[in-house]
């Protein structure tokens, strides 16, 4: 039996998701840390039918954007359209819980800027009047990592507002076929909620209440100190990545039933908190020096607590 939130997710999410529970754990601290999630990985792998599977799991509502060069910010965000006599508002798909939006760099960056300020407010201005987003609002972008025409790149800042980074590879064979064998299942979803959307918000205020020593806060410092001073780095981490990996080592203990926070969750959460915000320098990409390998490192260097 499942005993942790955690595992009770994994057991729902696994009757249509084969493995990827390293991703699962990303998306969900992320989502209870409050942030939003990078999801990396080329076409094909699963990335919708995971954030769908989550978002099911959580009980939370789900709708997908794909982002095209067309697409203008009041189709994500909504607008003002003349009904009975006078202007209402429309709202867009963005007003939902789980936003899943397929690749985020093949839009102009007006609209990815208007994404991007949804997701850092929490609420849309259209005509001067300004709208909430639901208090779970979380944004699950995609991008491929093998693609380079017909994109807009994301700025190093627009991307540094990502809580995590999570990268989704190919399965093993032994997964392939298994995935095969879960097609009928896939069309039928029988993912349910193991958690209300109250328990859910409760969980969010709960993670500020995650015990972490201040041992463990110097640990992750230290860390994030190191991604700087590798001299194959241009752009190291931040005081932000420094506070993500804190928050996401919180929303793991959570889920898996503690209230204190252990060196493993910071080491666990350091590369979905860190790989995104390392700028190499040219050279570095040249000898194929890569940023997980400098968040290793990093890791690797410093004594836990």
């Amino acid at each position: 039996m499942a005993d942790t939130l955690r595992e009770k997710i994994h057991m729902e999410v696994s009757k249509v998701v084969v493995g990827k529970k390293d991703v699962i754990d990303g998306i969900i601290s992320t989502i209870i840390a409050g942030g939003h999630v990078l999801l990396e990985g080329v076409p094909g792998v699963a990335k919708t039918l995971i954030a769908k599977a989550v978002a099911s799991s959580l009980g939370l509502d789900f709708a997908r954007i794909q982002f095209v060069p067309d697409l203008l910010p009041s189709d994500i965000t909504g607008t003002m359209v003349f009904r009975g006599g006078e202007f209402v508002f429309h709202k867009g798909p963005i007003f939902t819980e789980i936003l899943l939006v397929d690749e985020v760099n093949r839009a102009p960056p007006k609209t990815q800027a208007a994404l991007l300020q949804a997701m850092q407010e929490r609420e849309v201005t259209v005509w001067g009047s300004t709208y909430k987003l639901p208090p779970l609002f979380t944004v699950i972008a995609t991008m491929n990592p093998v693609e380079f025409e017909g994109v807009y790149p994301l700025s190093e800042a627009q991307v540094d507002r990502f809580m995590s980074k999570v990268v989704l590879d190919y399965p093993t064979i032994d997964e392939m076929v298994e995935i095969i064998d879960k097609q009928e299942v896939i069309e039928e979803w029988p993912v349910e909620p193991v958690i209300t959307r109250e328990e859910l918000l409760k969980a969010k205020k709960r993670i500020w209440r995650i015990h972490v020593d201040d041992n463990i806060k110097r640990y992750a410092a230290y860390i994030v100190e190191r991604t700087r001073r590798d001299p194959r780095v241009l752009l190291g981490g931040s005081p932000r990545a420094v506070i993500a990996m804190i928050q996401l080592a919180r929303a793991f203990a959570l889920l898996e039933g503690r209230d204190y926070v252990v060196p493993d969750d910071v080491k666990r959460m350091a590369h979905y908190a860190l790989d995104h915000r390392i700028i190499l320098k040219p050279e570095a990409k040249l000898s194929r020096a890569t940023p997980e390998a400098v968040v290793d490192d990093a890791v690797e260097s410093v004594e836990p607590p």
